[in-house]
């Protein structure tokens, strides 16, 4: 039996054996040699572990090339090295990292063998992502030496690793391995044992949610990536990244979480299913959500799925100037958008003042862009010009397309869609910026539902590139056409989503911000802990918490009702954390107070 491990620090672990030379092995195993770790690799594969030491080499030859290390460094780094198909030869090592398959069966077994071969204070750490620390240390000899250490991939890129306690471990390991984490330049953020941890956690609900919605048909893979990358700012869209983790992985985990939660967003959609038993696993597989030129090739080629180039057979209506309707930050930089576009803007408010001071705020935007080297001061001038600003309506006259960017009030914009219904000429496009109100709701308060849709910009809409394009189903083909071929013409990127709450940005994004907010809500992890966690181990470039302060928090109340009342999943009710911040008053930066404070402007 292994002597009790209290709360006295224990020794820098110095020699460190990883278990399971596969593409994350390798990577760990490249970690702790450049931190001056002496490194066994052990695989039960003789080739794996080949291929883990001929990897190295190639990862650290491109390492000098860049200049990021020296000759010596690098014949350093692999000395420290050593490879083995047995087991005993983690006899030695202060710790034990084990990177196997997600199986119980198989972590089991290798624990229960090194439990025979290791020195008594051994720690022995599991890289799982989804499978409990608690199970498997409960099932080993030293209980309090086992927790999770859980890396992100490529490893020795990712910032961030998750140290996981069961309700067995010691302090004294916790402190040991976070210090390593620290030493070899990682981000260590400590959490309980629960399937997923932080990251992944939230990042299989939102990819399962991805592969639901694609799997409706509601949109294209392609237009589903495309919308969560240029709409949030994420490296890569969610069936991307399924293909890259591997679609088999990803189930295996999110069948966890569900075992645990029973929150169906959690439940593996279908299709996560049918491609893994089929073996279209991914990249790995050269095939998942997108066809690769070759397995473990990272480079998409076309298939029967791909959107043709320049596929639409409708023609567009031909339009020469827009009108906006509205006063506020949105309109104002919607309005710049169209004017830099080329396009004759009409910009209207509820008065001319507001409609002078919203062409201000633009001269203001042009202006910054001008002192950037952005545009010239010619075309600053020119684009200014373009803008005529009106307190009526009756100048919407002539326009071509009437965008309307007003509060997301549905009642404010049925009356406003019926005004321009009177004003508009007959064929003028009639759009709508809503991000959460039903666009046939606005169709509806119209004599021409056929030219009524949706045009959803992102904030701020100079620097966002996309934009939903919401059809209805009494949508006509050539306004959807037209507003396809305007979005090309300023230089947006164009998703096509159907008319149901959320779109393809916010069904996929409020539902995880949501999450963020039930784990604190149950003092999973702190606020700091899982703003970390996403920017370090997802690459985001926002954690939820800050993302919420931004938008705020009863903007996001009001999209997660608005969701939970379209789709009726229990897992979509909003987190009554959320709804008691917004009673009081704590509405994000703009009040000073949100999750976090803020100080006053």
């Amino acid at each position: 039996m292994a002597t009790p491990l209290s709360d006295t620090p224990l020794s820098p672990l110095q020699t460190i054996a990883v278990v399971g030379l596969g593409t994350m092995g390798t990577g760990i195993a490249e970690v702790l040699a450049k931190a001056g770790r002496t490194v066994v690799g052990i695989d039960i594969s003789e080739a794996q572990a080949a291929k883990c030491v001929a990897a190295l080499e190639a990862s650290t030859a491109r390492a000098v090339e860049r200049g990021r290390l020296t000759e010596q460094e690098r014949t350093g780094l692999l000395a420290r090295i050593s490879t083995s198909t047995e087991l005993t030869a983690a006899a030695g090592a202060d710790l034990v990292i084990e990177v196997a398959p997600e199986s119980y069966e198989t972590k089991q077994q290798i624990f229960r063998e090194l439990d025979g071969i290791v020195r008594p204070e051994t720690i022995l750490a599991t890289g799982t992502n989804a499978l409990s620390v608690t199970r498997l240390a409960a099932d080993s000899a030293r209980p309090e030496r086992v927790l999770g250490m859980h890396f992100f991939n490529p490893a020795p890129a990712m910032k961030l690793v998750e140290i996981v306690s069961s309700v067995l471990t010691a302090p004294a390991a916790v402190s040991a391995v976070t210090d390593l984490a620290l030493d070899l330049g990682k981000e260590p953020v400590a959490v309980g044992d629960r399937p997923g941890f932080v990251a992944d956690g939230l990042l299989f609900g939102y990819l399962n949610q991805a592969a639901a919605m694609y799997e409706a048909s509601y949109a294209s893979r392609e237009d589903i990536d495309a919308a969560m990358r240029l709409g949030c700012g994420l490296p890569m869209g969610p069936l991307a990244l399924l293909d890259l983790i591997g679609i088999d992985t990803a189930r295996t985990v999110l069948e966890a979480m569900y075992a645990a939660s029973h929150d169906r967003l959690h439940a593996p959609a279908p299709i996560l299913k049918q491609l893994s038993e089929a073996g279209l696993t991914g990249r790995k597989a050269g095939r998942g959500f997108y066809t690769y030129e070759a397995p473990g090739s990272g480079t998409v080629v076309r298939d029967a799925l791909t959107p043709l180039e320049g596929g639409t057979l409708t023609a567009g209506r031909p339009v020469r100037s827009v009108g906006v309707a509205g006063s506020g930050t949105m309109a104002s930089g919607i309005a710049e958008v169209f004017a830099k576009g080329g396009y004759e803007v009409v910009l209207a408010a509820r008065s001319e003042e507001k409609a002078e001071a919203a062409k201000a705020r633009i001269g203001k935007s042009l202006a910054r862009s001008v002192d950037k080297g952005r545009m010239t001061a010619e075309a600053a001038a020119e684009t200014l010009g373009r803008i005529r600003p009106t307190g009526t309506y009756d100048d919407f006259a002539d326009v071509d397309l009437a965008v309307e960017a007003v509060a997301e009030d549905l009642e404010i914009k049925r009356q406003l869609f019926a005004t321009l219904d009177k004003v508009c000429k007959p064929g003028a496009v009639l759009a709508t910026t809503t991000s959460s109100l039903p666009v046939v709701a606005c169709a509806r308060a119209t004599s021409r539902p056929q030219d009524v849709i949706g045009m959803h910009f992102f904030n701020p809409a100079p620097a966002m590139k996309l934009v939903e394009v919401v059809r209805t189903v009494l949508t006509a083909d050539d306004v959807h056409a037209t507003v396809r071929e305007v979005c090309g013409k300023i230089r947006k990127h164009a998703v096509d989503c159907g008319d149901r709450a959320g779109f393809i940005v916010n069904a996929l994004l409020f539902p995880y911000l949501n999450n963020a907010i039930k784990m604190v809500q149950e003092h999973y992890a702190s606020l700091d802990d899982i703003d970390a966690a996403m920017k370090l181990g997802g690459g985001y470039p926002m954690g939820p918490f800050e993302l919420l302060d931004v938008v705020g928090l009863d903007v996001s109340l009001a999209i997660e009702k608005v969701l939970h009342r379209e789709f009726r999943d229990p897992g979509l009710a909003p987190a009554p954390l959320l709804e008691h911040l917004v009673a009081a008053g704590c509405l994000g930066r703009k009040t000073g107070r949100g999750f976090r404070e803020y100080a006053k402007r």
